[in-house]
């Protein structure tokens, strides 16, 4: 004879229930200053490879929720690659249908998965005023809306529920994560949903932690002069609706040199596999930790897996190139 048992089985319903919970390790082998510690959040963890899945799962079920998307819609949205990638697992588990613009940077492995995620895929090639896409990514998401009825643009540069996502997920985890108080937050930027989301969170029981954006040299978001970037994924040539300055305390601008090192380096050190945007916080952090008062505590945002990136940060041809450019610019 057989009894029910108590305790209830963890079966998730998709891929989507898998989404968060994500650890935080020490950086001690890479990070061994006396006085100071590091420590990551390893939102690459996330199923489909970053922390974009949090704000597409969170983007698109409140909205299936309150109606703003409709069930079986067509989703639109501009994306360099991660999020385009969560957004297609978003429409795939939903029965949702999904448009992705992208631009001649999106990586080929991410144009793959796009398409084998079933994604249709709209790539620009025209180059907009500030030297990057984004511009003439979001012409191209406006015509496809015009000519789409009852289609559904996500926007992340403008939608607070990109933010929220954060606050709710990565920025909450956090507060039960540390015990100790952190100093500072260090946080890769494109759209600012990530650190805002975060840091608002965590201000609210630390209230004097200092928050430090990590952004791309070539990047706008903050005042910088337009430049050509190769690395996706960090970074804007348009200043982002959600963006709020007030509420970052400094910003460190990393190149796509820099950030290949900061990969190669966390990689050889702590056998952890990260993508540019992850390589740019680990870049910004070896420059800014010397300075930092002691004792400190930094925690960083990892926020994007390796794997995409082996034909940039992980080639050697590619970083050869790279720094021959920056030794002649």
């Amino acid at each position: 004879m057989t009894t029910a048992s108590s305790v209830a089985e963890s079966v998730g319903e998709s891929v989507f229930d898998c989404v968060g919970n994500t650890p935080v390790v020490a950086l001690r082998r890479l990070f061994p200053e006396r006085g100071a510690e590091v420590v990551a959040k390893l939102e690459l963890l996330n199923p489909s490879g970053s922390m974009k899945d949090r704000s597409a799962r969170y983007i698109v079920e409140s909205g299936l929720r309150d109606g703003s998307i409709r069930p079986g819609a067509r989703l639109i949205e501009s994306s360099s690659g991660n999020f385009g990638i969560a957004l297609a697992v978003a429409a795939r588990v939903h029965g949702l249908r999904f448009t992705c613009v992208v631009d001649p940077k999106t990586t080929t492995a991410n144009l793959a998965l796009l398409h084998r995620l079933g994604a249709e895929v709209e790539l620009v090639s025209e180059v907009d005023d500030a030297g990057g896409y984004l511009q003439s990514r979001l012409r191209r998401v406006r015509e496809l809306l015009a000519r789409t009825p009852g289609a559904v643009w996500v926007n992340q540069y403008a939608n607070d529920r990109n933010w929220q996502a954060f606050y709710h997920g990565t920025g909450a985890e956090l507060t039960e994560q540390l015990v100790r108080p952190p100093d500072y937050l260090f946080a890769a930027v494109s759209t600012t949903g990530s650190i805002l989301g975060c840091s608002r969170r965590l201000r609210e029981r630390f209230p004097a932690l200092r928050v430090v954006a990590v952004d791309a040299v070539g990047s706008v978001i903050f005042g910088g002069a337009p430049g050509s970037r190769e690395i996706p994924g960090i970074g804007s040539s348009r200043v982002p609706e959600l963006c709020s300055p007030q509420e970052i305390d400094q910003v460190v601008h990393v190149d796509d040199v820099d950030a290949a090192h900061g990969c190669r380096e966390l990689l050889a050190t702590e056998g952890i596999f990260a993508g540019g945007s992850t390589g740019s916080v680990v870049a910004a952090i070896r420059r800014t930790l010397p300075s930092l008062p002691r004792p400190c505590r930094v925690v960083a945002i990892f926020p994007d897996r390796g794997d995409r990136y082996l034909d940039l940060v992980y080639d050697d041809e590619w970083l050869a190139a790279a720094e021959s450019r920056r030794d002649n610019a």
